[in-house]
């Protein structure tokens, strides 16, 4: 398979920071972005040229903007974009769940990645070609106690890309990706000690990765499940 350019955020953990070692293990090249300074220090260190990590949290558009402007000129457009960044809210219900946290899990999960849509798409839709993955979960197909502000984003996340798949040129695809159950901090923060009894971040990367590398314009609009091993 050609070398891809693929953008990635949310790199500095859980399976951001398992697809960067595995699509950089593949040949291609990793564009990423992440919210902690230290982790993306980290993997510069790690991980070097043509490679780039970038502080950057995908909540703010003035952030994002700056960021596309910067990476479209020496790199072009991205052949894929892995909208991964996300976050939870604390379990808890939601009358307790204060107006701050709940907001933060919107910016983050939603208005992150219409950010990402809307300063790198532009320059894939005028080459007509290029994959857009939405990271949504089982929870956005489904519900559970204590984490309505999350189950909320993740259901926004299904309706957004299967609207947004309707707006793409031919040649084009968006798909929104359940990645499954994987043993994330994430998925810590609510399983507790019975999140080990699932796939770390690396093995599940070792199947999804070529999974969706082979994405295109045939997949627009599909809600998809990662395989998991």
């Amino acid at each position: 398979m050609a070398a891809k350019i693929i953008l990635i955020t949310g790199v500095t953990r859980g399976l951001g920071r398992a697809m960067v070692d595995e699509f950089v293990r593949l040949g291609h090249t990793v564009l990423g972005c992440g919210r902690s300074k230290d982790g993306i220090e980290r993997l510069r260190r790690q991980v070097g040229p043509p490679h780039d990590f970038a502080t950057v949290d995908v909540a703010f558009d003035d952030e994002v903007k700056a960021w596309a402007g910067r990476l479209l000129r020496p790199f072009g457009p991205p052949d894929l974009v892995l909208n991964n960044a996300g976050v939870i809210n604390q379990n808890a219900p939601l009358w307790e769940i204060g107006s701050r946290e709940f907001s933060q899990v919107i910016d983050v999960n939603i208005k992150g990645i219409a950010n990402v849509i809307r300063h790198f798409v532009p320059a894939m839709v005028k080459r007509k070609c290029g994959v857009i993955v939405n990271f949504s979960s089982g929870w956005g197909r489904s519900t559970d106690a204590e984490v309505a502000p999350y189950c909320a984003t993740k259901w926004a996340v299904e309706g957004l890309t299967q609207a947004f798949a309707q707006e793409l040129p031919y040649g084009m695809a968006t798909v929104a990706l359940n990645p499954g159950i994987i043993n994330t901090e994430m998925l810590q923060s609510c399983f507790g000690g019975s999140a080990s009894g699932y796939l770390s971040p690396a093995e599940w990367a070792k199947s999804a990765v070529p999974f969706l590398l082979k994405l295109g314009p045939d997949d627009n609009g599909k809600p998809l499940t990662a395989p998991n091993g």
